[in-house]
């Protein structure tokens, strides 16, 4: 029987992340303030398709190199754009690309120079909810039960496979403003753990079920 790929290349030393974000960057100070140089992880490059993104004011003040790929600026032309973005990247070393809070779609051709390498943080447990608006689709719903996916990018709208989910029971919601702390708290916390994980490799997709990921856990602390 084969074994289960790693996602990603294998990170031996350093893992070089690089951040996409369009708006405040809440995820990416998580991930400044919980996993930048620390586990033998760099967040290395910060690009946004939004001049003014608070991200990346964050980033500059964390001393990370930052760039704004507009598509107006590549003539309107998406895989122009990524083409430009994912060289970019890749000239920074860039090893994992995480999605936190980027409102654009990747093409294809931008996915392939990243293959298992490029992940994305969604306010709502996938499948239900994808797409703009999770979790007042989620409240128009009337769902009683919330929740944050971290998972694989795909050519599709939040249609990867699911790498982490973590859930919050709300059932007196009524309002985003009742659901939005519990979600970002959970963000903080599953998006850097999930950087961790590929940091120790410990992320694997199954070679017979391309929509299950495995987790490998940590080493079992009574052996030690």
């Amino acid at each position: 029987m084969s074994e289960p790929r790693p996602a990603g290349r294998s990170h031996a030393g350093e893992l070089r992340v690089a951040v996409l974000a369009s708006g405040t960057g809440t995820n990416l100070q998580a991930l400044l303030d919980k996993v930048h140089g620390r586990d033998g992880i760099k967040i290395v490059a910060v690009a946004s398709d939004n001049p003014e993104a608070h991200a990346l004011d964050r980033a500059h003040s964390a001393g990370v190199p930052t760039a704004v790929f507009q598509r107006a600026d590549f003539g309107g032309d998406r895989r122009a754009r990524d083409s430009a973005m994912a060289a970019w990247l890749r000239g920074h070393g860039v090893q994992l690309v995480v999605l936190a809070g980027y409102m654009r779609l990747l093409s294809e051709s931008f996915l392939s120079r990243f293959p298992d390498a490029v992940i994305n943080v969604h306010p709502a447990l996938l499948p239900s909810f994808p797409g703009l608006n999770a979790v007042g689709q989620a409240l128009s719903y009337g769902v009683k039960v919330f929740g944050v996916t971290v998972h694989f990018v795909d050519e599709g709208v939040d249609s990867g496979a699911v790498i982490m989910q973590r859930a919050v029971e709300l059932p007196d919601a009524r309002s985003e403003d009742d659901v939005l702390p519990f979600i970002h708290e959970i963000e903080h916390e599953i998006l850097p753990e999930v950087v961790r994980l590929f940091a120790r490799d410990a992320v694997r997709i199954s070679p017979t079920h391309h929509r299950r990921v495995i987790v490998t856990p940590p080493a079992d602390s009574s052996d030690r």
